[in-house]
């Protein structure tokens, strides 16, 4: 089937990516396309559509996870075979609603990724998680023994957090040299709700978020759902480009977001020059910052740089952390801080979505704070981590020494690999996974990005590692990817 014989109404309501949805599900319960139908490529129902690919892909991103159409390598999109039984089984009431809430279904990789992540079958070369091995599990058995022998009741906390928490993080912080009080900390469940409630409290539909290209940002449809439009930056071996940066319009509603220390996906450290010349900029353009260093303790050798937020003398800049990424990440605890109105709005947006994070993970957090255990960890996790990503570099070297370039983080999780001859990534995500390896590939972050993938030192167990890396360099060099 190479032709569609109906148009978009871009005068409705109804966004465009919905419209082709219910377009494509009547042609399927008319029984006018059966299953087996080879759908058009995108290319092509962009071209009739006239619509950006994006919106094709989103479309059929959303289709493909209902199981009303499939994607195979190599012979496109195609009804699903059991099709008509899904839309027959479908709560007929509900059904329509699930297009039309706010919020954009996840990329149909990462939806293969999150499902995939549970099977042990599995061997995770991407996954931004530290180890089950890692989890402190005497350390934390002690600490909730203690927490439960001492508090009285598990109720709901302040809406900004728990207060003996915010006070502990005020001398967190002041190891940094940033200067917070806890009315002016937020306690999150994770660096990612911070986000969240940024997105919904603080930025509107006309609002743009600049952020370094690539981003882990890109890979989640947080901001586009709300309508802030993402715009990618460039980046060196030092962090965001000034040049990139200083092209920024002096428009009324934007920001700009960043991970200075050990980035997602790509490792990279920011400068402490670059640092400066990126607060300067942003503050010679009025350009708030949004900060996420939920990866700073993680570090090697030597501390990174000072968080920008250091330099910050005017309330630009809002400050993410998290212990999700040293502790474990079921914690779901983290911080945003800023200037007191802003972590006001945000706190009163946070507890309209959930009362307040766990009760007994900010106690558990508190008492390793307090007690100095959580800093005795991160020592004991960063050689730890050194050492797994020594081994990573290693394995990289013996097998992919003429097939891809790589980075050498200094911290974090993350290796960014560049295959040096072009691939299709949906192509070897899928041939990989036949093979029994989850990948993340780099196009999740960054469109541009088709021949990188992200690799974690950080999950896997080392054999699993050699062995999944070994395997992978197999598949690039043998298959016609």
């Amino acid at each position: 089937m190479d032709t569609i014989d109906w148009q978009l109404d871009k005068n409705q309501a109804s966004t465009l990516y919905k419209q082709i949805i219910e377009k494509i599900k009547d042609k399927i319960a008319s029984g006018e396309w059966p299953p087996g139908t080879k759908i058009p490529s995108q290319r092509s129902m962009s071209d009739m559509l006239k619509v950006n690919r994006s919106t094709i892909n989103t479309a059929l991103n959303e289709l493909i996870a209902d199981g009303l159409l499939e994607a195979a390598v190599g012979s496109g999109t195609r009804v699903a075979n059991n099709s008509w039984s899904v839309l027959a089984s479908s709560a007929a009431l509900w059904t329509p609603y699930t297009h039309r809430g706010l919020q954009q279904p996840n990329l149909s990789t990462i939806q293969k990724i999150n499902t995939y992540e549970f099977d042990d079958r599995v061997i995770r070369l991407g996954t931004g998680e530290l180890s089950p091995e890692f989890y402190p599990k005497e350390l934390m058995q002690d600490t909730l023994r203690s927490i439960g022998e001492n508090i009285t009741s598990l109720g709901y906390e302040e809406p900004l957090g728990l207060y003996p928490l915010r006070e502990e993080l005020c001398r967190y912080l002041a190891r940094l040299q940033i200067a917070a009080t806890p009315a002016s900390l937020l306690i999150v469940s994770g660096g990612l709700q911070a986000l969240q409630l940024i997105s919904l409290g603080l930025l509107n539909r006309s609002s743009t978020l600049y952020l370094e290209r690539p981003s882990y940002l890109f890979s989640l449809n947080l901001f586009q759902s709300a309508g802030i439009a993402l715009r990618g930056l460039s980046m060196d071996n030092e962090g965001i480009s000034p040049e990139a940066l200083q092209a920024v319009p002096a428009t009324a509603s934007r920001c700009l977001y960043t991970i200075p220390c050990f980035q997602n996906p790509t490792g990279t450290t920011m400068t402490a020059k670059r640092r400066t010349e990126l607060y300067d900029l942003c503050a010679a353009k009025r350009l708030p910052i949004i900060e996420d260093d939920v990866y700073r303790e993680l570090w090697f050798d030597s501390p990174p740089p000072l968080p920008v937020k250091t330099l910050d003398k005017q309330g630009l800049v809002l400050y993410i952390g998290s212990f999700s990424k040293a502790l474990s990440p079921g914690l779901r605890l983290g911080w945003i801080t800023g200037p007191e109105p802003v972590i006001s709005r945000l706190a009163d947006i946070k507890n309209q979505i959930d009362y307040g994070s766990s009760s007994l993970s900010q106690w558990a957090v508190h008492r390793l704070l307090a007690s100095g255990a959580f800093y005795h960890h991160v020592d004991s996790l960063r050689g730890k981590l050194l050492a797994r990503r020594t081994v990573c570099l290693q394995i990289l070297e013996q097998y992919f020494a003429d097939i891809a370039t790589w980075t050498v983080p200094q911290g974090g999780f993350y290796v960014w690999l560049t295959l040096k001859k072009p691939v299709s990534l949906n192509r070897l995500f899928y041939t990989a996974l036949d093979n029994g390896l989850l990948l993340n590939p780099g196009n999740l972050y960054d469109k541009q990005a088709s021949q990188n993938l992200r690799i974690s030192y950080a999950y896997a167990r080392l054999d699993d590692l050699a062995t999944g890396l070994h395997r992978l360099a197999e598949l690039i060099k043998t298959y016609r990817l």
